[in-house]
């Protein structure tokens, strides 16, 4: 039980970060290259709810999808990767600051700038590294083999880091050089 309300309380703490740095950051809306669609921005705001809301629910309802076996060593593993994940993920998002934009409306901020320093300089996406992490970690934690929705998970967010990248190389200063100097998602690897 303690597991599963530390779990729910770092999700809150994850989404009430965002939000207020949100409402902090104003500035407008980004300009993107390409007219999103309000359908695109719907569906995206749909699917971010229903994923949170589902995780939401899934930490105070009973296992869902059960692993077999003792559980004690994934739950260790799974809360340690979980408050590396949420650790990572919030302090990503602190040092971004300003120039960070929400997925359905991705395009480049009018003051935005290149942001080299923190987590940053090593990664590129430390925010996705951060979420992918805390999602697996809660779901081994939880016990539950959706740990494997997490591995299709990863192909969407690589090639919405690789999207986000291009339009950043052709929008913003520096943005190129940024990307020899730094990795996309490990340190040192890749």
């Amino acid at each position: 039980m303690i597991l599963r309300i530390y779990l729910l309380a770092g999700l809150v703490f994850h989404k009430a970060v965002w939000e207020v740095l949100k409402r902090r950051q104003g500035g407008g809306p980004a300009a993107s290259p390409e007219p999103l669609t309000w359908s695109f921005r719907t569906f995206t705001k749909l699917v971010k709810i229903g994923i949170l809301a589902g995780i939401l629910a899934q930490t105070v309802l009973p296992e869902i999808l059960p692993i077999g076996g003792d559980p004690a060593p994934r739950r260790a593993i799974g809360g340690g990767l979980y408050t590396l994940g949420l650790a990572i993920a919030v302090l990503g998002r602190w040092q971004l600051g300003g120039n960070w934009s929400d997925i359905e409306a991705a395009g480049v901020l009018p003051a935005q700038r290149v942001v080299e320093a923190g987590l940053y300089r090593y990664v590129r996406h430390p925010i996705y590294v951060g979420d992918l992490l805390l999602l697996a970690g809660l779901e081994l934690a939880l016990n539950s083999w959706l740990v494997a929705g997490v591995l299709l998970l990863a192909p969407v967010v690589l090639r919405q880091a690789i999207k986000e990248e291009g339009m950043l190389r052709q929008t913003l200063a520096g943005y190129e050089e940024y990307c020899r100097r730094s990795k996309r998602f490990v340190p040192l690897l890749w």
